[in-house]
């Protein structure tokens, strides 16, 4: 007789193929409830439980719903599932966070409680660093400690260059399909930038960045259109590559990458909770406690336009030689204002 796969090696293969679940496991029972507490399921996206068990059906459509809440944003959660009387003892109604826990209701006869941690478990993303450049080296080197998983694209002379990587690509073939999110950034800086930029483009990605000026990008870009490449894949192209730090040394600008590819990473996690009503409603959100009173068109506007402006000439900055003393203190004050609205006041 076949013996049947445990939990845990169900996980593990899911790890290895890429594929996003969710870790189900039972903290606390009170009461009759089917299942006691340690018990766990490996939940699919789609909702399916691959292998275990949390109970019947009295916990686990809310157990499900949170699973697949829990992929989509990517954060864990408390799921305390309890029969109606008691919610309305502790006050609270079905759906509702409070302390950090989600209430459901039990509508079983049995009249118990159960308490499930739900925990995603996501691929790793995946960084394509397409040339060998400076800026490319950091960048592989400084992405590893967020997490990413790291691929050094480069010809074969120049893969030396880069001393720890996942993996390797001669040249910058593209594999088509990858576990995770996947994100490019072309730093070949002089070194096949058009055959690296239209690698990058003939691969889908949640996100393409290029190293270098944005007068360099739009030249490259030209070459590019007239060879047939659509102007909607060159609008994908992030360009120059990074968030407005006013980096200037190879490692600041990669600091600069990195800290862009994380914000593109979390932005559609947080979208999920802070961007859909019917999903506030369906968990009885309230309003954000920290949300700043919406700006009237006027001042929307004119903050746009000073943000705009401040970041143009940060943005030239990193690619241009140091200003002398008068322009330098004028650009520290634009960083210190855009620095603090930009991350101070989001």
């Amino acid at each position: 007789m076949m013996r049947k796969p445990k939990i845990d090696e169900i996980a593990q293969e899911l790890k290895r193929a890429g594929t996003p679940f969710v870790m189900a496991t039972v903290v606390r029972t009170v009461a009759a409830t089917a299942a006691k507490a340690g018990a766990k399921a490996v939940i699919l996206e789609d909702g399916t439980i691959a292998e275990g068990w949390i109970g019947g059906g009295c916990a686990r459509g809310a157990v499900l719903r949170a699973a697949k809440d829990a992929i989509t944003d990517g954060e864990p959660r408390l799921i305390s599932v309890q029969p109606e009387d008691l919610l309305s003892e502790l006050g609270v109604a079905p759906g509702e966070v409070r302390n950090g826990i989600r209430f459901a209701r039990n509508m079983c006869p049995s009249k118990g409680t159960m308490d499930v941690f739900i925990e995603p478990v996501l691929p790793v993303p995946h960084l394509y660093v397409l040339g060998a450049s400076p800026v490319g080296i950091a960048l592989a080197d400084l992405a590893r400690r967020f997490g990413f998983h790291t691929v050094a694209c480069a010809p074969t002379p120049d893969q030396p260059a880069f001393a720890e990587v996942d993996d390797r690509i001669e040249g910058y073939l593209l594999p088509a399909d990858a576990p995770g999110e996947r994100y490019l950034v072309v730093a070949t800086q002089g070194r096949g930038d058009e055959a690296a930029l239209r690698a990058a483009l003939g691969s889908p990605a949640a996100h393409v960045a290029f190293v270098g000026s944005r007068a360099k990008a739009a030249s490259i870009k030209a070459e590019l259109r007239s060879t047939g490449v659509g102007e909607e894949d060159l609008e994908r192209v992030k360009a120059p590559a990074g968030l407005d730090i006013g980096a200037v040394t190879p490692e600041e600008i990669a600091l600069s990458i990195v800290a862009e590819l994380v914000e593109v990473r979390r932005r559609g996690q947080r979208r999920v909770m802070r961007e859909d009503p019917a999903e506030k409603e369906r968990l009885g959100a309230g309003p954000e406690k920290d949300d700043a009173p919406e700006a009237g068109p006027a001042d929307a506007a004119a903050k746009q336009g000073l943000l705009r402006r401040a970041g143009d000439r940060l943005r030239e900055k990193m690619f241009s030689t140091m200003p002398d003393g008068k322009q330098r203190q004028e650009e520290t004050s634009d960083l210190s204002l855009f620095l603090h609205r930009r991350f101070c006041c989001m």
